[in-house]
């Protein structure tokens, strides 16, 4: 079995049957070996008409898109995958641009609705024209990618490289997610156009049913997907340049005022510092959870150890007291009044608030469990 067309099915019995026709002729046209597998959490005949049709039918309960993929990866019997929906709206008679790809060494093919064909009322003019190329082109400025569609929801893989996506997303972000963890992990990717048609007569799609909200809670959660697999992009990144430019402004002024550098300059780059400090930290906690990229995340773990996570800690904390200390003694030499304002204290708060951060944040990585070091999914098939 050279091709699997897995694809979830809820409540779907005025098009499976014909959906299943579609993979047939598909099927037939490419000249694979393939099958058909719906992964079904219906409560109408839409099993039975899919078994009469010639699909195998997986029978799971309803716990959305992306977990049923997760629970029919086991069953898959391919050494490709395609995936899509099973009401029409994707032409599945034509499968031969995916296998074209897959077989030319492609790990991770993306179809393209906009590149391909778009029936008039098939898609929103909201998504068409606003949400769908916004959040393309967002993906695309955080991984240089170059996808023209990344809502698409029509793509295919090879197996192996199912699993090292590795998808964890239960609902609709599990797109998002596939898409986002294929540039992280520097799959060969591909991007075909397909056409996109509009719902048949009578049948009502799961956006429609759901009401007027569903399309923009499936926007949302795609959002934070984006945001969850991407903390490099959204706060590592972000997080050093802020905590680097507020440290040198700090620092600048530590002695002084510099210029048109005084007090109020002092205090924004203590804020810019510790606040680009903590989005760093928080960036490299996502990596080591959601383990977007094992490599990084086991470099970080080897590196941040306890022993130096401390020292450092350790140091910055003295560096700080020893900038404080005259104003301290200061204080207390007056009565416990301040006479005078010392940058150079204030600048000493600020690394022991970085000291304090560094000790919290090596102390939270010991408590965390250690990236894997091996996994299915860093392993080729």
């Amino acid at each position: 079995m050279l091709l699997s067309i897995v694809v979830p099915c809820l409540n779907e019995e005025l098009t499976i049957g014909e959906f299943v026709d579609w993979c047939h002729e598909g099927i037939a046209k490419s000249g694979v070996s393939a099958e058909v597998v719906i992964v079904d959490s219906s409560t109408d005949r839409s099993p039975e008409i899919a078994e009469a049709h010639g699909a195998r039918v997986l029978r799971l309960p309803k716990r959305g898109l992306g977990r049923a993929y997760i629970d029919a990866i086991p069953h898959i019997r391919g050494e490709w995958v395609l995936m899509g929906d099973c009401d029409l709206t994707y032409d599945f008679r034509e499968l031969t641009p995916f296998v074209e790809q897959l077989q030319a060494g492609a790990e991770f093919v993306m179809g393209s609705r906009f590149k391909g064909y778009i029936e008039p009322a098939a898609m929103p003019r909201l998504h068409q024209h606003f949400g769908t190329p916004i959040t393309t082109w967002f993906l695309n400025r955080i991984y240089g990618t170059r996808y023209s569609d990344i809502h698409c929801g029509m793509r295919a893989m090879r197996l192996d490289a199912l699993r090292r996506i590795d998808l964890q997303s239960q609902g609709w972000e599990y797109a998002s997610e596939m898409v986002i963890k294929a540039a992280t992990l520097g799959l060969r990717t591909e991007e075909v156009p397909v056409r996109f048609y509009k719902d048949r007569e009578g049948r009502e799609s799961h956006h429609r049913r759901m009401g007027w909200i569903s399309p923009w809670l499936a926007g949302w959660v795609n959002v934070k997907a984006m945001m969850m697999y991407a903390p490099h992009a959204f706060l590592t990144r972000p997080g050093i340049a802020l905590g680097v430019i507020g440290l040198i402004l700090a620092t600048l002024v530590a002695g002084g005022p510099v210029g048109p550098l005084s007090l109020h300059w002092m205090l924004f780059g203590e804020t810019l510092a510790t606040v680009g400090y903590s989005a760093a930290q928080l960036g490299v906690i996502a990596e080591l959870r959601h383990h977007v990229d094992r490599h990084v995340a086991r470099r970080v773990a080897a590196w941040l150890t306890w022993n130096r996570g401390t020292l450092v800690a350790g140091l910055l904390i003295l560096a700080g007291l020893v900038c404080t200390l005259p104003l301290v003694i200061e204080w207390v030499a007056n009565g416990f009044a301040l006479t005078g304002l010392s940058y150079l204290s204030i600048y000493g708060l600020l690394l022991m608030v970085l000291g304090f951060q560094t000790f919290c944040f090596t102390l939270l990585l010991q408590i965390m469990p250690a990236p894997p070091l091996q996994s299915h999914a860093d392993d080729p098939a």
